[in-house]
């Protein structure tokens, strides 16, 4: 499933992390990784810095490289000059990246960052999946893992992750786990009266097993299923450390209206707040 890997680099100790997951990954699924270092095009003035900066930033991404050679993975290095999250969306779609590993925040200070605004609109806006990773002293190495989970409200956008979970899941031997959070306070209705509570438990219960029977059809080792109340992101941070997850994928789309959904803002928290990585699955147009 994954061949082709970019991982940004700034250089910052997440980017780092950020290029050991990717290497973990490249190794298990024999795939060539690009490792891409951006000059803000935003921080530049014509003249000595430009270059300063352009020889700063190729150094960076032949360092991610020599440490990814050192795994035995075929690697390629590049430098672009623009804003950041436009650099790294056009690269990954000119060189058909299918997987883009990168730290969730990165260097501060006027020259250079890949910092929190710019992983969030990469999340946003890849067609390809992307993993997010903190530094290991924010919790800790968890590849290789051993049980991912999968938080679903049943709509397309949270399918489109079960996927790559199960694949994932597969490639490590590790177990599944299907969470389906129902917010029982959504859009401010008290949805526990009218019989609404048994509706949307219903359909949270319908959308677990769905991952249960697809990752049982793909012989994952073991699948675990979990529905929760409460808010969505906090149920999910509090599952991810309750029952020991080393990795989350989940959709970056879901339901909207009353029946709630996994979309924008939980994602986007999920990767903010996860002590653990996360990959957001877009769903194809």
């Amino acid at each position: 499933m994954f061949d082709n890997i970019l991982v940004p680099t700034d250089g910052s100790d997440c980017a780092q992390a950020a290029v050991g997951y990717a290497a973990d990954l490249a190794t298990r699924y024999e795939a060539s990784v690009h490792a891409l270092s951006v000059v803000d095009s935003r921080m530049l003035e014509d003249g000595p810095q430009s270059d300063e900066v352009t020889k700063e930033r190729a150094t960076i991404a032949e360092r991610a490289c020599n440490d990814l050679s050192e795994s035995g993975i075929s690697v390629e290095q590049a430098v672009r000059t623009d804003i950041p999250h436009k650099a790294i969306l056009r690269y990954a779609t000119e060189q058909g990246v299918d997987l883009i590993v990168m730290g969730t925040h990165g260097r501060t200070g006027v020259e250079r960052y890949l910092l929190g605004s710019v992983t969030e609109r990469v999340v946003r806006l890849s067609d390809a999946p992307v993993l997010t990773v903190k530094t290991a002293d924010d919790g800790g190495v968890t590849y290789p893992y051993t049980d991912i989970l999968v938080p679903t409200d049943g709509s397309e956008g949270a399918e489109a992750a079960i996927s790559p979970a199960i694949d994932v899941g597969n490639t490590y031997d590790a177990r599944l786990h299907a969470l389906s959070v129902i917010d029982t306070m959504a859009l401010g209705l008290d949805v526990r009266s009218a019989g609404m509570l048994d509706a949307l438990e219903e359909s949270a219960r319908s959308a677990v097993e769905t991952i249960e029977k697809q990752a049982t059809q793909a012989s994952v080792s073991g699948v675990e299923t979990a529905i929760e109340h409460g808010n969505p992101y906090r149920g999910i941070r509090a599952y991810v450390e309750e029952h020991d997850i080393d990795l989350v994928v989940m959709g970056t789309q879901g339901r909207s209206g009353i029946e709630r959904y996994l979309l924008g803002s939980v994602a986007e928290k999920t990767v903010r707040t996860s002590p653990v990585p996360v990959m957001t699955v877009r769903q194809s147009e």
